[in-house]
C-alpha cells in the first residue's frame, strides 16, 4: 500500500496531523477515507467547515487554510501496527515539516499522536502549554476513528474549541 500525499503549504491556519493512513485511505489516495472514520462529520458539526466534505474533497480545504499530514506515512489496518522506529523517524520528519511550513495551529488528531510527536507522557485536550516548534500553537483533539469510545457530541465539543481558537488566531 502506498502513502498518501500531504496537503500542505506555507501560511496554513491549521494543519491536521493524524497517526497514519488507513488501508482504505491508501487505496483511494485520500485522507480520512475509511467510512467508519468520523473526521468529516466532526469538522462540519464543529463549525470548522460550512458543509460535510467527503474524503475525496480534502484538498479543497486548503482554500480554508487547512492542511493534512500524518506522523507516519505507512498505511496500516490500525495504529497499533506502527512500530516505535516508525514513530521515531516520523517524529523527526514531522518536526521539520512543521518548522518549515509554520502553520498557525497544529491539531493532533489523537492524544497518542501528540505524545509520540512531543515525547511527553501527558497531554490534555486542547491547547498545549509549551510548543515543540516555536511560534506554533499545538492543539490536541480526540482521534476521529470509529474505534474511539467517546461520544460523538463530546468529540465535536473539543473540535468546537479548536474552531474558537482558530477564529481568535485569525483575528489577531
Amino acid at each position: 500500500m502506498d502513502p498518501i500525499p500531504d496537503h500542505i503549504q506555507e501560511n496554513l491556519d491549521l494543519l491536521f496531523v493524524g497517526y497514519n493512513p488507513s488501508l482504505r485511505s491508501s487505496k483511494v489516495g485520500h485522507h480520512y477515507a475509511n467510512p467508519n472514520n468520523r473526521f468529516w462529520t466532526i469538522l462540519y458539526r464543529s463549525g470548522l467547515t460550512p458543509r460535510k466534505y467527503q474524503s475525496e474533497e480534502g484538498d479543497q480545504l486548503l482554500e480554508y487554510g487547512y492542511g493534512f499530514t500524518n506522523i507516519v506515512a505507512r498505511p496500516t489496518r490500525t495504529a497499533a501496527e506502527i512500530t516505535k522506529e516508525e514513530y521515531r523517524e516520523g517524529r523527526e520528519i514531522l518536526r521539520k515539516k512543521i518548522a518549515r511550513y509554520l502553520p498557525k495551529v497544529v491539531c493532533f488528531v489523537g492524544k497518542d499522536v501528540y505524545q509520540e510527536y512531543s515525547g511527553r507522557r501527558k497531554a490534555d485536550w486542547g491547547v498545549q502549554a509549551e510548543s515543540v516548534v516555536k511560534n506554533v500553537i499545538e492543539f490536541v483533539a480526540p482521534s476521529s476513528s470509529g474505534l474511539v469510545r467517546m461520544k460523538l457530541e463530546d468529540v465535536v465539543a473539543i473540535y468546537r474549541e479548536l474552531k474558537e481558537l482558530l477564529d481568535q488566531v485569525k483575528d489577531d
